[in-house]
């Protein structure tokens, strides 16, 4: 996997391809790739399959970044390509989200913002380019020295679980609390798994998928994920976006099993038992189990810690508004199990501070 970083910035305007261009400069080994239309990007897409992200702007001449992002993620070969568009117009961010878009920014826009979601989308990029590329030399290796299977295996899961750990870092890098946050919620979670009586490897697997659950966050803008204070309804929309962020970031390869179920958890654990959370509303049994898990783990953590938006609430205050979610909010066996073990449970959260 090259360190070089590849870049096609797409816009008609000169003067913005340049300000993007000195704005990146520093970052250093940049192979700087322009397009002034969505025809010229995508065969230069066509041409350098190394190209590690689009900055894409909207209004343009022969096809616009509409066309152009619409083409971008319905293609099997670009999809994986992060895209950042950049607009002037506010209401344009929720269609092109939903379109596929990885992120947006609106112009004008500060530089050192820039460079950090440039920098997290190629990482983000750059890590699922290496998760393929791991296990295609892994299947080659297998098929040219008939690799004993368990070895091969052993070595694609260990690889597997470490990019795992790096995705999940990807997303608290800004918020060093939630960086600890993200632990606690993975000691915490294999915890109620095995409460739940889940098999031994899901277990496991919950204790590695679950740091993923907030992946998607790299995807919300600074303004709104470290706002300190409520967030208005248009913000809390673009925030509640975090989760299916998260999922188009994650594979949903069975061959890559706990980047899927991290996938699920990422997309998941802002359901509700009774149907109200998001995004897709799906209720009961209906959200996977593993969902379900991180739903409370992660209830439980984020009430009591320092949020830019709040204080941490006291223990009481928590007790209160979990047992008030029971059935509503939360699987309501498992809540019971939560807190038929509650001193285990405070004692993990107690250990990683």
């Amino acid at each position: 996997m090259s360190d070089e970083i590849g870049i096609l910035a797409v816009d008609d305007e000169e003067l913005n391809i340049e300000m993007i261009r000195l704005m990146l400069s520093d970052l250093g080994g940049i192979d700087y790739q322009t397009a002034s239309n969505g025809r010229e990007a995508l065969e230069i897409l066509e041409h350098r399959p190394e190209i590690d992200i689009v900055l894409l702007d909207l209004e343009m001449p022969v096809m616009n970044g509409f066309e152009t992002l619409q083409r971008i993620k319905t293609s099997d070969r670009y999809r994986n390509i992060p895209v950042i568009v950049i607009t002037v117009d506010s209401d344009e961010v929720q269609k092109t989200l939903a379109m596929g878009a990885d992120d947006f920014m609106t112009k004008p826009y500060d530089p050192t913002e820039l460079k950090l979601r440039v920098m997290n989308h190629v990482r983000s990029k750059k890590q699922g380019d290496l998760i393929r590329e791991m296990n295609a030399i892994l299947e080659a290796e297998v098929v040219r020295k008939t690799l004993d299977l368990r070895q091969a295996l052993a070595l694609s899961q260990k690889a597997e679980l470490e990019i795992s750990i790096q995705l999940g870092r990807a997303g608290e890098f800004r918020d060093s609390e939630t960086g600890m946050h993200t632990r606690r919620i993975s000691e915490l979670s294999m915890k109620l798994a095995e409460y739940a009586k889940l098999p031994m490897d899901e277990v496991e697997m919950v204790r590695y998928a679950s740091p993923l659950h907030d992946v998607g966050k790299i995807g919300i803008p600074d303004n709104i994920l470290l706002k300190p204070g409520p967030l208005d309804k248009k913000e809390f929309e673009i925030m509640k976006t975090h989760t299916t962020i998260g999922g188009r970031i994650l594979s949903d390869d069975d061959s890559l099993p706990v980047i899927k179920a991290g996938r699920i958890i990422a997309l998941q654990h802002h359901e509700k038992w009774d149907g109200s959370g998001y995004p897709a509303g799906i209720a009961g049994n209906n959200i996977h189990i593993y969902g379900r898990i991180v739903t409370i783990t992660d209830v439980f953590d984020s009430l009591l810690s320092e949020r830019p938006y709040k204080k941490p609430f006291s223990f009481e205050k928590v007790m209160d508004i979990m047992i008030e979610g029971k059935g509503t909010a939360f699987d309501p066996v498992l809540l019971e199990l939560f807190f038929s073990h509650l001193a285990d449970f405070v004692k993990i959260r107690d250990s990683y501070q």
